[in-house]
């Protein structure tokens, strides 16, 4: 059962984007914009016009919008699921073990160049570690940022039954891929 829609989320075709354009719009998350004269940005979150907004992946908040989709304990950090699957993949791992770097990008449903950026900032922010041998830690501040997305998705904590339950959902049934005509031509030799 969902929560509340207030918290961010990501397009679901960031890989359409090249590269450096996955990155620009990535690091410009969250800037502040001022419209220019005569012009106007829509809070994508309340629909009324604003002079000054805050930029997400083409979409624009008010300040007051922005600051509603924070979530509890993120120090300003615009938390999403992905963030959230990151946090739990280190707070809860799979093995006996911290989990690797590269298990944990390799496990994301996303742009695996998003999956680095996005580790790198929560290393940055304080809510992961990582070490030597590239093996991750959650800290006690990405445990309380873990369970303030969390609460606000799913309207109660975070646990490891929880995240199972996450993660049986992933579970997809195998789509069989349909044959092109090129598959079909008669193999002669």
């Amino acid at each position: 059962m969902k929560g509340s829609r207030k918290y961010f989320i990501y397009p679901d075709n960031l890989n359409i984007l090249d590269l450096a354009t996955l990155v620009s719009m990535y690091r410009s998350r969250g800037q502040p914009m001022q419209a220019t004269a005569g012009e106007y940005f829509a809070c994508c979150d309340t629909r009324r016009l604003v002079k000054e907004a805050k930029y997400w992946f083409g979409l624009y908040y008010s300040q007051k919008a922005w600051d509603e989709y924070l979530t509890p304990d993120s120090g300003g950090y615009p938390l999403t699921d992905v963030e959230m699957e990151i946090m739990a993949r280190v707070c809860f791992p799979t093995e006996d073990k911290a989990p690797e770097r590269r298990e944990v990008e390799e496990s994301l449903d996303i742009v695996p160049q998003l999956g680095f950026l996005i580790i790198n900032d929560l290393k940055q922010f304080g809510f992961l570690e990582e070490d030597e041998q590239k093996l991750m830690y959650i800290t006690p501040q990405g445990e309380a940022a873990l369970q303030g997305i969390a609460s606000r998705v799913f309207q109660k904590p975070f646990s490891a039954e929880l995240f199972q339950a996450k993660g049986a959902q992933k579970d997809k049934p195998e789509i069989k891929r349909a044959e092109k005509q090129s598959d079909r031509q008669i193999k002669l030799f």
